[in-house]
């Protein structure tokens, strides 16, 4: 049962998607900050740090990725999909808007085979963490309505 949210729980998920968004990106720009920062506007930096421009892009990133997360896996607007459709349109939607914020931004040289090699691997691993991450939530929060429906059961039989 999906409680109502305000634009306040939409800010604090799109930050705490930011936050993770910079977290990763502060790892990769350790080990290839300054042999990508030719190549990179992403990376321009280099090892010094991610740059204000690689922020704000990072944070209309995380934005989209929490719309279309609200958009497509939420039931407040979508409910007569089956999931898997759901997940499937969200996951293309996502690459979709990364692809284009790539040529856009110039994260990464277009015509190189490398490059979008690189992408495909970092989008893989991520949606699959993110996968894992979205069960194992959920596996605890069946175990927590579990618990409640097995205290209520019991409290029912003691009546």
């Amino acid at each position: 049962m999906d409680e109502k949210k305000t634009v306040f729980d939409y800010i604090i998920q799109t930050m705490a998607i930011f936050g993770i968004i910079v977290v990763i990106f502060m790892v990769y720009n350790y080990f290839i900050g300054d042999g990508a920062a030719e190549h990179s506007s992403l990376f321009v930096l280099g090892k010094a740090g991610l740059s204000t421009a690689t922020l704000i892009q990072l944070l209309v990133l995380a934005v989209i990725l929490n719309v279309t997360r609200t958009l497509f896996l939420s039931d407040r607007w979508i409910k007569n999909m089956p999931i898997f459709l759901r997940f499937v349109l969200s996951i293309a939607t996502i690459m979709i808007v990364i692809i284009i914020m790539v040529i856009i931004f110039k994260w990464f040289p277009i015509d190189d085979p490398m490059a979008w090699i690189g992408f495909a691997l970092s989008f893989i691993i991520s949606m699959i963490i993110s996968v894992w991450i979205t069960r194992l939530k959920e596996r605890m929060e069946n175990e927590k309505m579990q618990e409640a429906l097995n205290r209520f059961i019991s409290r029912e039989k003691e009546q």
